[in-house]
């Protein structure tokens, strides 16, 4: 059986650099305030109409097929990663596909958040080694700066987010320190909502009787989506961030863990971990707990905020750029996101 190597890997970024201090102009907050609970700096925002989630998307994938050696004619299936697609349908993935001329491929659309990505390449590696495709593009992108509250009601959460997208090419390989050895997903739906964007949706099922009385009959008519859920903030994120670090805390080790377990492997064995970027407080809580180096950590959130399923191709793609990746080196990357869902992929460069 075959495994999947990563044969090239991009990364798109816009130039709207946004430091914390630009956030004053909009909401109550300061840079020290937002670096001590976050760790970012500053970000960057695509711009508001000539850049969307596909177009990032696709700068990121050419310059992934070209270190690939390949061309977008060779690629055989498509996987994309977002949160925030430039429609509600249809996907990305065929999108992508028009804007790239490629052929009359599949395209399939992950829609899991903060582990897209992770996600996608699980997915991504089933098909390699089973032999049906050869040459499959994993893309995560995100553009989030055009659906936040810029408010001081959402700083807990605008402040946060970044726009960009981070691409790979999975290929075949049959060399023995190469390649992804093994992948690991999970999920636990119970506390859904308290990291979740309501509107749109369907969801009056989810609602308790006292939060419909809070509707009226227009509202429900009009399933939930009014001037009134704009009013109120349902439009946006919204999240419970203590809530989500207590998890995030517990789940990133575990996965982990239970990646390098599978494979006969320990922390000391790694050479980059790669978190999803959600926190730089949670990457060195979870850096502290697995009792790693600073060299064996990369975190960038400092400069680009979280851009959720793109983070972890952004983030491999700038270490491997800076030297910080090598062949044969023993790479994890993990994520923690909404759902909650969580996962890793442990891979041999």
């Amino acid at each position: 059986m075959f495994k999947s190597k990563i044969a090239g890997i991009g990364k798109y970024l816009p130039a709207n650099v946004v430091t914390n201090n630009d956030l004053l102009k909009y909401m109550e907050t300061s840079d020290e305030w937002i670096q001590e609970r976050t760790g970012i700096q500053e970000r960057r925002y695509a711009h508001r109409t000539n850049e969307t989630t596909t177009t990032m998307g696709v700068e990121a994938a050419k310059v992934a097929i070209e270190r690939a050696g390949t061309t977008p004619q060779d690629i055989d299936f498509i996987i994309f990663a977002t949160l925030s697609p430039d429609y509600y349908f249809p996907g990305c993935g065929v999108l992508l596909q028009r804007a790239m001329k490629m052929k009359e491929i599949g395209a399939l659309d992950i829609r899991n958040q903060c582990s897209g990505f992770v996600y996608a390449m699980s997915v991504a590696d089933q098909f390699i080694k089973t032999g049906m495709y050869k040459n499959i593009l994993v893309v995560g992108a995100e553009k989030h700066s055009f659906g936040l509250d810029f408010s001081t009601r959402g700083r807990n959460v605008s402040v946060i987010f970044g726009d960009g997208a981070g691409a790979v090419v999975l290929q075949p390989t049959e060399k023995e320190n190469q390649g992804i050895l093994s992948t690991h997903l999970h999920s636990d739906g119970n506390s859904a909502e308290i990291l979740a964007m309501y509107n749109p949706g369907t969801h009056a099922n989810h609602w308790s009787e006292q939060k419909l009385a809070s509707f009226d009959e227009a509202e429900i008519g009009q399933m939930f989506f009014s001037h009134a859920m704009i009013d109120d903030g349902q439009v946006f994120p919204n999240m419970d961030g203590p809530a989500v670090f207590k998890v995030a805390v517990e789940k990133f080790p575990a996965v982990i863990k239970e990646a390098l377990e599978a494979n006969q492997r320990t922390t000391a064995d790694i050479n980059l971990l790669i978190p999803h970027q959600a926190n730089l407080r949670i990457s060195q809580f979870v850096q502290k707990k697995l009792q790693l180096r600073d060299d064996q950590v990369y975190n960038n959130i400092m400069r680009y905020g979280n851009t959720t399923a793109a983070s972890v191709p952004i983030a491999l793609c700038e270490a491997w750029e800076n030297g910080k990746v090598k062949d044969g080196d023993l790479v994890c990357l993990a994520a923690f996101g909404s759902g909650f869902t969580w996962g890793s992929v442990l891979l041999n460069w």
